[in-house]
This record gives structure tokens, C-alpha cells and sequence, in this order.
């Protein structure tokens, strides 16, 4: 009879998505049993070794065999039934939950979305994790990648703003991290990019990466408004806060100040290098990896 203790698995909610898709790939190079919890199993493009669970973060009555006998959890938000997750969690005797936040709950505009499920989370006395990502550098894909690919265009009305888009590779690093590391238990860090760049920077570097000119329209927000309304997709989800019409947590006519995502406080908001010591990836990178989603 084997003395061998059994390591149990991980569970990994969004387990098809850009972010969890990486951490799965990362506890499995790593050793550790994973469970990739999806709405669509038989969809599901994990890589070999990942165990492919039903399981809906809207309806915490499915959890039931994802989260049976698992020791770790990640969790992204959903906010209307965090509660009941949490309980079934704890009831499956899950002991660690890291949470992908985002940074516009350090940056105080979020208070009804992910800091609800943070919130949740800590006072459920489980041990915890939560990474805060800033703006995904993945956001220029979804918003400028239809126009770039039939017409070599990008509409934008901030060209000048700056931010600094984090590549979805540092973030699945930080959750690692947390999820491998016991002495990050308790830790709240909040993950951007490492370089400083506007609008009309980041698509002259998607257009470097294609090899092909990108058109910049600069637009009105309004027309901006309309055209990725039309558009449809996560743009048009989230136009209204992009471009200023509404805040982060969804009043209309009220804007979230500083609108810049520039502005922030470099002890709150970290680089890969800083989290774990691994160079951060910048947006020069993120496009190359991302060219021929652009073609």
C-alpha cells in the first residue's frame, strides 16, 4: 500500500478563457491535478491532463462535483451569487480561494462587481489570494481587432491617453504564484503593464507586428459610441464606460475621474517583475504573440 499522500486538485472557474486557459497549462507543467471548470465541457480546449468539468458560477447548485475534494479555487466574479460559491466551497472543503479581482477596485470605482466578490471572499474565513489585473492588453483586440482585420482601421477617440496594458501571460503568472506559493496567502496585488503607452502608440505597435499601416480615425466619443454599439461584442458591452457616458459600476451620466489610466500610485500597482521576480511582458510582445488574431 502506497504512504504517498494524494495531492488534490486545483479548480479553475473560466478555465477556457485567455486568463485561466494559461493557469491551467501552468499547475499541470507543475505537477498538480486540475480541474477546468466550463459551461460547455465538450467544447473545451484544455491540454492534455486537464480534467474537464461541468460547473456555473451563475447556478452554484452545478458545483457540486467541481469543487468535491478540490484544496484550491479560482475564482472570477460573479457577484449575484458569490455567496452561495463560497458555501459550496466550503462545504467541499476547499481551503484556498485566489480571486481575479481588477484594478478598478483599487482604484475605488469599483464597488459593486469585484469587490463585492472579494469581500465575500474574505469574510468567509477560507484562506485567500486576490490579483487586481489593470487594463488587459486583450482589450485592444476585442475592441480594435474586427475593424483592423477588414479594413485596416482603428476608431478611437482618446488617441493620446495613456495606460498600460498588462499581457493575460503576467496575470496567469501571479495567479500561479498564488495558487503555489503558501506565503502569498493574503496578499492583494494589483497587476499592470510595464510600459506607459496612449492609444495611437499601441496601434502603430499592432500595425509593427502585422507589417501592415493601421489607419487611426480619431473620432468624438459619441461617434465612438455609435460605431462599437454597431460593432457589437465586448466592445459594444462595454462602450459606455470606455468613452465616458456611464462609470465603471454602471451609472449612467457619471464618469469615473481620473478617466487617464496613467494616473496611479506605483506602490499599489505592480509589474510582473515586481510580484515574483519574472520580466514582465510588454505590449510589443503581446502584439507579436497576437498578430494573427489582427490578420
Amino acid at each position: 500500500m502506497s504512504h504517498l499522500k494524494k495531492i488534490s486538485p486545483i479548480v479553475v472557474t473560466g478555465a477556457t478563457g485567455a486568463i485561466g486557459g494559461l493557469v491551467v497549462a501552468g499547475l499541470l507543467d507543475a505537477g498538480h491535478p486540475v480541474r477546468g471548470m466550463s459551461r460547455r465541457p465538450q467544447r473545451a480546449s484544455l491540454p492534455d491532463g486537464a480534467d474537464v468539468v461541468f460547473g456555473d458560477l451563475e447556478d452554484p447548485s452545478t458545483l457540486r462535483y467541481a469543487f468535491d475534494g478540490a484544496a484550491q479555487l479560482v475564482l472570477i466574479a460573479v457577484p449575484e451569487t458569490v455567496a452561495a460559491v463560497v458555501s459550496r466551497a466550503q462545504q467541499a472543503g476547499i481551503e484556498h480561494v485566489v480571486v481575479v479581482s481588477s484594478a478598478a477596485v483599487t482604484a475605488g470605482y469599483d464597488t459593486t462587481y469585484n469587490a463585492v466578490v472579494e469581500q465575500a471572499v474574505m469574510d468567509s474565513g477560507l484562506d485567500w489570494s486576490i490579483l487586481r489585473p489593470g487594463e488587459f492588453a486583450t482589450n485592444s483586440l476585442l475592441i480594435w481587432g474586427p475593424a483592423i482585420r477588414t479594413d485596416r482601421r482603428a476608431v478611437e477617440p482618446f488617441p493620446d491617453q495613456l495606460g498600460h496594458p498588462v499581457h493575460e501571460a503576467d496575470i496567469a503568472d501571479v495567479v500561479l504564484a498564488d495558487l503555489l506559493d503558501p506565503r502569498r496567502r493574503g496578499r492583494i496585488d494589483t497587476v499592470i503593464g510595464p510600459d506607459s503607452v496612449t492609444k495611437r502608440e499601441q496601434v502603430a505597435v499592432i500595425a509593427e507586428a502585422i507589417g501592415e499601416q493601421i489607419t487611426l480615425d480619431e473620432v468624438s466619443a459619441e461617434q465612438a459610441l455609435a460605431f462599437y454599439r454597431a460593432q457589437g461584442g465586448f466592445a459594444a458591452a462595454n462602450a459606455d464606460f470606455l468613452f465616458g457616458f456611464e462609470s465603471y459600476d454602471g451609472v449612467e451620466g457619471i464618469t469615473d475621474e481620473p478617466h487617464d489610466t496613467s494616473a496611479r500610485d506605483d506602490d499599489a500597482c505592480l509589474t510582473l517583475d515586481r510580484i515574483t521576480g519574472t520580466p514582465a511582458r510588454t505590449f510589443r510582445q503581446w502584439a507579436h504573440d497576437h498578430a494573427p488574431d489582427f490578420m
